[in-house]
């Protein structure tokens, strides 16, 4: 399990995340939706030890993380793949993917080998361009080349950005179909951070509505998909 427990963070002296409550379960999705500014990213980056939190804790598998620089949290078993995908562009497919994989197995090349295969299996779309480099493919690719590496770690739980952002429909379709094997096949935990709300709900166990750093109201995908409230405010469908 990952837990959240009373988590608050800071960006400069303004606080942005306040005393949020969450848990995640070994193979669920949990989706976090809400406005722009609500505080999706701080949190994920947060989670990640990009910021430090100024209060609470975080433990994912009874091991205590938050506090951690980055590299450790990393080490622990958790992975963020960032808005923007972030890839390294001058790196070719097979560069990025191992760079994705923690240094305990850079020693290891039979693990990385298999961990390489494994993603070629999961993203096929990635072998044919396997020694292209990275800034060259499509946006979706690219967004796939991002999780893959992600995924090289071998992570407990993944924590994923917008990965919708700027990619047509189809293309969203076969991320969340990934998300979905993630889950189901490794038992990977995942949090999906989306403005696309019909999109985050389609794959999510659960989800999270947040607004100014807190969140207001959280339940099954059914359950908040139905809400009146989330109908109107994120779903564009008037109720009443």
């Amino acid at each position: 399990m990952f837990k959240v427990e009373s988590l608050s963070s800071r960006i400069g002296k303004i606080q942005i995340l306040h005393s949020l409550d969450f848990h995640v379960d070994k193979g669920e999705i949990v989706s976090i939706i809400g406005a722009n500014g609500a505080g999706k990213s701080t949190l994920l980056n947060t989670l990640a030890g990009i910021y430090t939190p100024v209060e609470g804790k975080v433990t994912l598998q009874d091991d205590l993380i938050s506090g951690l620089p980055a590299h450790k949290i990393v080490g622990k078993g958790l992975c963020l793949v960032p808005e923007g995908r972030q890839i390294f562009p001058g790196h070719t497919v097979k560069e990025n993917l191992t760079l994705g994989i923690y240094s305990k197995y850079y020693k290891d090349r039979k693990h990385v080998e298999e961990n390489l295969e494994r993603m070629l299996e999961l993203f096929p779309g990635l072998k044919k361009h396997y020694h292209r480099i990275g800034g060259n493919l499509s946006g979706g690719e690219q967004q796939m080349l991002a999780i893959g590496r992600a995924l090289m770690s071998d992570p407990k739980i993944i924590l994923l950005d917008e990965p919708s952002m700027g990619l047509a429909p189809k293309i969203v379709n076969e991320i969340l179909e990934i998300l979905v094997r993630i889950k189901e096949e490794m038992g990977t935990m995942v949090i999906l951070v989306e403005q696309n709300v019909k999109a985050a709900l389609k794959v999510a166990d659960r989800a999270y509505v947040m607004d100014q750093g807190k969140f207001i109201m959280n339940g099954t995908n059914e359950e908040i998909s139905s809400n009146p409230e989330v109908k109107s405010a994120y779903l564009g469908i008037k109720v009443g």
